[in-house]
């Protein structure tokens, strides 16, 4: 399989949020307002310091996204770039896709000056992502996660 990594444009914004909502639902059993996703979407289109998509495609058809976030390190004078909403389509799961949008991104990484590493977070109940990203290298060791949300 040929898997083609590019940019989201915004075009894509429609693809996005779908998979987005899908994403919600699969991992974390939660339903998302489509048009609130949508607005979401639109507004990393709009902002690109808010995030940047990454779409694989197959024979021009999307079979996964994810999202860039920037975060600023001072502790290593670089930008560290948060892997968010992460879905491969389930009749693509098992062929590498994720493995080669994530190939490009640590590309990119590696051959930007400025960048300094990758980061995500997993649900904790999402096993099989976990296994995924242990098996490209990735460590689940040394941070754990906590948060707040407003309501």
């Amino acid at each position: 399989m040929n898997i083609k990594i590019r940019p989201g444009l915004l075009f894509d914004i429609e693809t996005i949020a779908e998979y987005q909502v899908k994403m919600a639902l699969e991992t974390e059993n939660m339903k998302l307002d489509p048009a609130t996703v949508n607005l979401g979407v639109t507004a990393v289109m709009d902002d690109p310091g808010k995030g940047k998509y990454w779409l694989a495609e197959i024979d021009g058809k999307v079979v996964g996204c994810l999202l860039t976030v920037p975060e600023w390190s001072d502790w290593r004078n670089g930008t560290v770039l948060w892997i968010h909403s992460v879905y491969v389509h389930p009749d693509f799961r098992k062929h590498g896709v994720y493995k080669a949008m994530y190939g490009h991104l640590k590309q990119m990484v590696n051959e930007d000056h400025d960048l300094r590493g990758l980061r995500l977070y997993v649900d904790k109940t999402n096993l099989q992502a976990q296994k995924v990203y242990e098996a490209l290298g990735m460590s689940g060791e040394h941070y754990h996660l906590f948060e707040w949300m407003k309501g």
